[in-house]
């Protein structure tokens, strides 16, 4: 089956990068001769709405094609001080599956992934509060099938690490972009046969709005 050329390794250094990124210098800090650590105000509720699109890491299926599928993402945080957040992630994806010689649609694959996640926002640039995010939690995957063959994915243990950030137009509402990775490898029962290669871990690109009050 092919892979692409990310391994866990390599998101392991993103995830460093982001927050090397994320975390200012001193010079950064300061303001008005006062250091200045946090990005968001204490007591806030954080509720976001995105949209995008996720690839998945690699192929499913062994002479298959996967489409690269749309991704809906709802949001509810709660700032415990000026740094941490916690909170619930709720979401939603669908990927086309194809076998390619001789083609045959087999259907769609529905993911919803209920992810308790936790939150760090180090600081804050203007109206720019970049963060890193992890989840843990259960993927609920189904199929849709388009031929007679049955196909039924198991669920499976969600991990999903996110790094992005907030434009504030205001106090209350902020433009949001983020990319995460999500790990949702399990098995299928196909025809009644037990495939264990049923990788559907994707990469998400997503864009939307938050409200902060």
């Amino acid at each position: 089956m092919r892979r692409l050329a990310l391994r866990p390794w390599l998101l392991g250094l993103l995830f460093i990068s982001a927050i090397t990124v994320a975390t200012p210098s001193n010079d950064a800090w300061a303001e008005d001769g006062k250091q200045n650590f946090g990005g968001i105000e204490a007591g806030k509720w954080v509720l976001g709405l995105r949209a995008g699109f996720a690839p998945l890491t690699q192929e499913l299926t062994r002479n298959g094609s996967t489409s690269v599928g749309p991704l809906v993402n709802f949001q509810g945080m709660y700032s415990l001080n000026t740094w941490l957040l916690v909170g619930m992630m709720i979401e939603w994806e669908r990927h086309g599956i194809d076998q390619e010689r001789p083609f045959i649609d087999l259907g769609h694959q529905d993911t919803v992934s209920v992810l308790p996640t936790v939150e760090l926002r180090p600081v804050k640039f203007g109206p720019v509060s970049p963060y890193v995010n992890m989840g843990f939690g259960v993927n609920v995957n189904s199929f849709g099938e388009n031929t007679g063959n049955r196909i039924s994915p198991s669920n499976t243990f969600a991990w999903r690490l996110g790094w992005g950030a907030d434009y504030m137009l205001n106090r209350q509402f902020a433009l949001n972009v983020e990319m995460a990775y999500k790990r949702n490898d399990g098995h299928a029962i196909v025809n009644g046969s037990r495939n264990d290669d049923w990788n559907a871990s994707s990469f998400g690109f997503l864009f939307g709005v938050k409200t902060f009050f």
